[in-house]
């Protein structure tokens, strides 16, 4: 099935490395103009360089924290000055916080749902209206299998991805009657900036956390980014027409949860 995305505007938080970047990569092979956003502005640049050789649409790259309102109302605005309308959001802008819980401060707390949540909720609250009024729209949240089956000593992040599995789920009955279709995807063991960071800091090679990883996994392996980003683009795709108020898990089978 060819995936078509032509002429589609798709905003990426979190899209300068990792899962966010495969996305963008593959929506411009499906025809789509991507604003990928990030803090970062000398790694939002390399990004930009090597998506712009994928081929397919118009690149922009955009600086910009969206653990703040600030940051979330500068990215919209960029997004609508260079692309016009934005046609797919993907929340994917996030990273992996665990400890044990008596030991997580209100800050820790805070800044979790400062950057996952309420990132989630304010770009969604500004550029939903747009997509419900043009009778299309697609939004896609990154959460975690975490979601689903939150482990001990899983907290702050398997809370606030919770919320935001509770939060894709509101959204969706709100858009279905606009054909504005919201949907979660989770990350189960996929290959990611934040498992080489670890390995790095731990000195060691990511292929020899990627071969511990494996046997934990019932398909027996790491899922690749580019795994991870066709289903997104499925579902952001013309494609995608019916599908919403969805949580699937990409997870080589890893997560207990349906």
């Amino acid at each position: 099935m060819q995936l078509t995305m032509n002429g589609r505007n798709a905003l990426i938080t979190g899209g300068s490395l990792g899962i966010g970047r495969a996305i963008a990569a593959r929506f411009l092979e499906s025809g789509a103009n991507v604003a990928i956003v990030a803090r970062r502005k000398e790694v939002l640049d390399e990004a930009k360089q090597w998506l712009s050789t994928q081929g397919g649409g118009k690149v922009v790259a955009i600086a910009a924290d969206v653990a703040t309102a600030e940051g979330c109302a500068a990215a919209c605005q960029t997004a609508f000055a260079q692309l016009g309308q934005i046609d797919v959001l993907v929340n994917n802008a996030g990273t992996s916080q665990r400890a044990d819980f008596a030991t997580i401060t209100d800050e820790i707390w805070q800044a979790d749902l400062d950057l996952k949540l309420f990132g989630a909720i304010r770009l969604t609250r500004e550029l939903m209206p747009k997509m419900r009024e043009r009778k299309w729209g697609r939004v896609i949240n990154v959460l975690n299998t975490g979601s689903k089956a939150p482990p001990a000593s899983g907290a702050p992040t398997a809370v606030t991805r919770a919320a935001g599995l509770a939060l894709t789920k509101v959204l969706a009955g709100e858009g279905a009657p606009d054909n504005v279709l919201v949907n979660a995807v989770l990350v189960g063991r996929i290959e990611s900036d934040q498992w080489e960071r670890r390995a790095a800091n731990q000195k060691r090679d990511v292929s020899e956390v990627y071969a511990e990883m494996g046997p934990t996994i019932p398909m027996g392996r790491v899922g690749t980014a580019e795994e991870f980003a066709n289903i997104v683009t499925m579902l952001a795709s013309d494609q995608g027409s019916y599908v919403t108020g969805t949580a699937i898990n990409i997870d080589g089978g890893l997560c207990p949860v349906v």
